[in-house]
């Protein structure tokens, strides 16, 4: 529990309703105050230990109370599904079942035409049995459109299995980037029209928390006979998605995947909700268990029913279970009030770390310019970008990721552009070691938990970084990998947590 964090109210931002209905909002305080590792301590290098400010959500999110709570009560009754003659595996399967249909309806896919199957590791897992199955079912069509903004996950796959990948540059939004550049999308279907199988493009940067206009994409991709393919993994819990149902069906979503890690539920699987028509008549890559219906010793039969036919083997039922239950109580606060607040969180942040003596914050500077959700990329004027994710850990227990996030092309040339008005002032050697600071970035990121004091606790440890480093510099030795790590204090894990001595300790009893 975490009782001693407060949620103050935000001021509200452009497009946002002012205030929240009296049970939405105590929905989602009790959401708030319920999550595992919000009040966990770890030591600092000076002074006593600190509660873990954690703002690396876009990685990883935690784990809502409710979902541990409600796992608690199904593993009694845990048994495998595709039976129903016992009662532990009625219920299993009739759950497992549930767990489908509630992540259609959570992103409003139509199940008389759209299906849901789970697959392991996250959103990589579900783009690749993506991309492998539409080069079969689309064999004319050898070419796919992604942008340079993409997640590795939203990329690699893409080009694993296609001939060719064409790459449409982010569009400037004020000083920086945003998301896709439209005018070169348009520019990309006339060049390769009848070659474009699907584009694929996040739904949310994972970088700048920059939300692109997907329904756009998917109109103009489907005037062109393509598809569209969303990496909803940070858009899912941070905005409200409809895949179907809009006046014009040509503003409809064929393929959205995202992982159930960054949705509250750690351990969940990876979602791919499609078009039942794209995966039918595809035998799927994984065969095995349960995916058949019939077997004999020179043939099989693969049957046709969804989900079953993507979901080869014991599937995870806890993890699906316990990502229904995060999905399902997030519904219940409503996505619309959600994504209000984070819009109203994200405004706080940008205007707070505005006024850090020498931040550089990269992608749009305020949500009054274009949507943004759950993440803001920075670096601190002549910190490496991995000396200012150390500092922050180990003298304020404040918790971000740092590096390129997987979107090295998108972070690269953010950097670059940051550069472009100094580079001429400096030395060559100058300009190298500037670089060399800057070739990555500090991301701090937002879950529903977040709160205006999580980005006071990171302004306040930012400025003092920036008053002191040329005092906290030396006390760090730089890594081949890159990392700093500080030369007296350290973090014994295994004081912490090991798995081994937990092990020893509850069997001695």
């Amino acid at each position: 529990m975490s009782a001693e964090r407060t949620h103050a109210a935000l001021p509200a931002s452009s497009g946002a309703p002012s205030e929240i209905r009296p049970k939405a909002a105590a929905r989602l305080d009790r959401l708030r105050r319920d999550v595992i590792g919000l009040d966990v301590r770890y030591p600092v290098a000076e002074g006593p230990a600190r509660r873990r400010v954690y703002l690396d959500s876009a990685a990883s999110t935690l784990r809502l109370g409710l979902v541990q709570k409600v796992l608690d009560r199904y593993q009694p009754h845990y048994a495998n599904t595709h039976s129903t003659l016992h009662y532990a595996a009625r219920l299993s399967t009739t759950e497992f079942a549930w767990a489908h249909r509630l992540v259609l309806e959570f992103v409003s896919a139509d199940p008389a035409r759209w299906m849901c199957f789970f697959t392991g590791s996250g959103t990589t897992a579900g783009m690749n049995r993506v991309a492998r199955t539409l080069r079969r079912a689309r064999p004319g069509r050898d070419l796919v459109v992604t942008s340079s903004m993409e997640h590795h996950s939203n990329d690699l796959p893409h080009r694993k299995h296609f001939a060719e990948v064409v790459h449409v540059p982010s569009g400037l939004a004020g000083q920086s980037l945003g998301g896709i550049d439209m005018a070169r999308l348009k520019s990309a279907f006339e060049t390769h029209g009848p070659r474009i199988n699907y584009v694929a493009v996040t739904g949310v940067s994972n970088v700048t928390g920059f939300v692109n206009p997907v329904h756009d994409i998917a109109a103009l991709a489907h005037r062109h006979g393509a598809l569209i393919v969303v990496d909803a993994a940070q858009m899912v819990v941070h905005a409200p998605i409809r895949m179907s149902g809009h006046a014009d069906a040509g503003r409809d979503i064929d393929v959205l995947a995202f992982s159930g890690h960054k949705a509250y539920a750690p351990g969940a699987p990876g979602v791919v909700v499609a078009r039942k028509e794209l995966f039918a008549g595809i035998e799927p890559e994984e065969v095995g268990g349960g995916m058949v219906d019939a077997v004999w010793l020179d043939r099989y039969t693969v049957s046709d029913h969804f989900p079953e036919r993507e979901e080869a083997g014991t599937p995870n039922i806890p993890g699906a279970i316990g990502l229904a239950a995060a999905l399902y109580a997030l519904q219940q606060v409503g996505m619309e009030t959600i994504a209000a607040e984070e819009r109203r969180l994200m405004a706080y942040a940008l205007r707070a770390l505005a006024t850090v003596p020498g931040i550089v914050v990269y992608g749009p500077a305020s949500v009054e310019d274009c949507a943004l959700v759950g993440a803001v990329a920075f670096n601190l004027e002549g910190c490496d970008h991995a000396f200012t994710a150390a500092v922050l850990n180990d003298y304020f227990n404040v918790a971000v990721r740092n590096e390129c996030f997987c979107a090295h092309p998108y972070v690269r040339e953010m950097v670059m552009m940051s550069l472009e008005g100094v580079a001429e002032k400096l030395s060559n050697q100058e300009l190298e070691r500037l670089a060399e600071q800057h070739r990555g970035m500090v991301r701090a990121s937002f879950g529903v938990y977040s709160t205006p004091e999580d980005v006071d606790a990171l302004v306040a440890a930012l400025r003092e970084i920036a008053a002191r480093r040329d005092e906290l510099l030396p006390l760090y030795e730089r890594l081949e990998n890159g990392d700093y790590r500080h030369r007296s204090f350290a973090f014994d894990t295994a004081a912490t947590f090991s798995t081994r001595a937990a092990v020893q300790e509850l069997l001695a009893g």
